[in-house]
């Protein structure tokens, strides 16, 4: 058998072994939720056009979650309402593998060309690794939108702003006029001085806005006047599954959380992923500004469940993608643990062991150990420059400028260009 056969027999055979392995580790730790949020959205919009009820009325039967999205994400998701079923749930586990698979090949594929790895097998194993990523089965039982929402912003992100496209920003629009959290993108284009994107972001979400709002008055009315404002309609916020700054103030004192030491860890939050984002963008690593403003929402909404988190998928990868750019030896290895440690506890459920009780030193660092984790990353990712050939003078401003000929590159690959890669 030929060198190059047998290469692929025995990552065919790997790829085998880790999806049987995945599959009964999933049948061990998976949770079922029965697609419990999308028969929310579907008995929400069933009800709103075929029942005649007003759409924020509606409430699943025995609990008290409804429709908490704006009425833009009521406009997208209404052909549901003429699907069976059975059908939906196809549309929404489709989707959202459809959406995860494209933004993982994205991320991924460019460290297999530059480690020279199988690109088919790298895309394999990490779409496996992804299956079993708590935020991501979750997001899929429950139901979820948070794939296709990511999906959207890491559209302008990594492949128009680098480009310098006219339409990039709609895709961050969009993600905030259907879920309002993804708003913070647009912060993130303004404190980076995008100011072309983000005018293009606000205006699509509030373009759209005003479609559905013409579209649906009285309940675009309840929305922003009522709905928005009932928070009793998320649920707990010291429940454990909260993962964000909010949860780990209310899990100190659940019947009396501190508003002010909330704040001021969001301020100081907020501060750190302003000064690391800009540090992103002027080395134009608009890859790693994605990764940072992930996290950072995830710290500072109110509510973060855990199936939110998979926001913190793309920084996961920059982990690795910057420990093969780096030399071999320690900084290498220390990256490589580093996201073998975060994969490890994000697939663990640990939280969920101080469900009941989060009291204690062991209830506090235990109950928030996916908060710390948006920390770490927030904190410690690096941040990619690009070295310029001897004598270029392009490092003068101390951080290295990328040459004109690789400023047009989508982010995602740059690199490839095959000049070395430094990370700080």
């Amino acid at each position: 058998m030929a060198q190059g056969a047998r290469r692929t027999t025995v990552q065919v055979a790997g790829v085998v072994v880790l999806a049987v392995a995945v599959t009964a580790f999933l049948a061990v730790a998976a949770v079922r939720h029965g697609f419990f949020d999308l028969k929310v959205y579907y008995g929400a919009l069933t009800w709103w056009v075929h029942d005649g009820g007003e759409i924020y009325d509606y409430l699943k039967p025995g609990t008290q979650y409804g429709f908490t999205y704006p009425p833009f994400a009521a406009l997208v998701m209404l052909p549901m309402a003429y699907l069976p079923w059975p059908a939906a749930i196809a549309v929404s586990v489709l989707a959202s593998v459809v959406s995860t698979a494209v933004l993982i090949w994205w991320l991924v594929d460019p460290i297999a060309r530059r480690a020279g790895w199988t690109r088919w097998f790298a895309l394999a194993v990490a779409l496996c690794l992804a299956a079993a990523f708590e935020p991501m089965r979750e997001t899929v039982n429950f139901g979820q939108v948070n794939t296709l929402l990511l999906f959207l912003v890491a559209v302008d992100l990594l492949w128009l702003l680098p480009a310098g496209n006219r339409w990039a920003g709609v895709g961050i629009g969009l993600a905030t006029a259907i879920k309002l959290t993804p708003g913070v993108f647009i912060v993130y284009l303004l404190v980076t001085g995008r100011w072309r994107a983000a005018l293009t972001a606000s205006g699509t979400a509030a373009g759209v806005s005003l479609l559905a709002g013409a579209l649906f008055p009285d309940a675009s009315r309840e929305f922003w006047t009522e709905a928005l404002w009932n928070t009793g309609r998320v649920g707990e916020l010291a429940f454990v599954s909260n993962q964000s700054l909010r949860g780990v103030v209310a899990r100190l004192d659940p019947q009396h959380p501190s508003t002010l030491l909330w704040l001021l860890l969001v301020l100081g939050t907020l501060a750190l992923w302003a000064w690391r984002s800009r540090a992103a963008v002027a080395a134009g690593d608009e890859a790693t500004g994605l990764a940072l403003t992930g996290a950072v929402m995830c710290l500072v909404s109110p509510v973060t469940w855990v199936h939110h988190l998979v926001w913190l998928l793309p920084a996961l990868i920059l982990l690795v993608d910057n420990a093969m750019a780096a030399p071999a030896g320690r900084r290498r290895r220390v990256l490589l643990i580093a996201a073998t440690i975060g994969y490890a506890l994000l697939i663990s459920r640990t939280v969920w062991f101080w469900e009941k009780d989060f009291t204690g030193v062991d209830g506090f660092l235990g109950s928030n150990a996916y908060v710390w984790i948006s920390l770490a990353l927030l904190a410690f990712l690096p941040i990619r420059r690009w070295l310029a050939p001897h004598g270029s003078g392009v490092e003068a401003s101390g951080v290295t400028q990328l040459d004109k000929a690789d400023r047009g590159l989508p982010t995602g690959e740059r690199h490839m260009v095959g000049r070395p890669l430094t990370v700080r």
